[in-house]
């Protein structure tokens, strides 16, 4: 991850957070702090029970730190 962000400088991060099979919500905070994005998107969670991240979870690991968390609604465009 902080090769990516070195190499290339992304500005935002669409990171899986379901937390079995993909990262944690928890996991993908430390993920976008080695991006050093200042903007994620959630993704792969809420679609089986066994991936129960959710963004709250992820928004409160982010807490402090000026990243902002876009949820996404189905249909949505960014």
């Amino acid at each position: 991850m902080r090769l990516i962000g070195e190499l290339y400088g992304p500005e935002v991060a669409l990171l899986p957070i379901g937390g079995y099979y993909t990262m944690s919500p928890a996991e993908a905070a430390h993920a976008v702090k080695l991006l050093g994005v200042r903007r994620v998107i959630p993704m792969h969670y809420g679609t089986f029970p066994a991936l129960a991240g959710t963004p709250d979870e992820l928004r409160n690991a982010l807490q402090g730190t000026g990243v902002q968390v876009q949820e996404m609604q189905r249909g949505q465009t960014v």
